[in-house]
């Protein structure tokens, strides 16, 4: 089997970016990166691309008609059987023949704490209003709606008393980092199937 090529979708530091690099570059991760789409050209994870050899396009977003296509055309010349957003910030509309190929990671459980605005500290900050016991990460098909694709995997963590949206952010972002690549690997492999909203892999 061919190895699986992957597009990275980022629009800030990029620290998944490299945690994903990292884990091609030691084994663990059976895909090969072949481009990267920032949607700023001050975003860090345009550097870090840079210093990997990882062709890059910086596509920012306009009160304009066309971005996702503008966000999916280097995708398809780059021929990336997968989209992986990594810290990517804005709405797409995935086109038919990427559809179920697009994956992102929220840092919480889904459903809970999802939505339009609830990204990075927003989401730790109403766990902690809410009084939530648990939280997590969750890893999803992308659709045309904020954090409402189909669940591949989930990862918990607990929410401690003394915590704070720094302290929970730091116990999400750890599961994250072993929870995002271990997705990616089995949605790449391929074989798993849509059963309604349920993502199954055989065996």
């Amino acid at each position: 089997m061919p190895t699986p090529r992957i597009a990275v979708l980022l629009s800030g530091s990029g620290s998944t970016l490299q945690n994903l690099i990292d884990r091609v570059a030691d084994g663990r991760l059976p895909v090969s990166i072949v481009g990267v789409v920032s949607s700023s050209d001050q975003a860090y994870g345009v550097e870090r691309a840079k210093q990997a050899g990882i062709p890059c396009r910086t596509i920012p977003p306009k009160p304009s008609d066309g971005f996702s296509e503008r966000v999916f055309n280097p995708i398809r010349s780059w021929s990336a059987d997968l989209v992986v957003c990594a810290g990517w910030l804005h709405l797409l509309r995935v086109p038919e023949d990427y559809r179920h190929r697009v994956m992102n990671v929220h840092p919480s459980l889904l459903p809970s704490f999802g939505g339009k605005g609830m990204y990075g500290r927003h989401v730790h900050e109403a766990v902690l209003r809410y009084g939530a016991k648990l939280s997590g990460c969750t890893v999803h098909l992308v659709d045309d709606t904020y954090d409402t694709g189909p669940i591949v995997s989930q990862s918990a963590v607990p929410v401690l008393e003394t915590d704070t949206p720094n302290t929970l952010a730091a116990r999400v972002q750890e599961a994250e980092r072993d929870a995002y690549p271990n997705a990616i690997a089995r949605i790449a492999s391929g074989g798993w199937k849509l059963d309604g909203r349920r993502v199954v892999f055989p065996g």
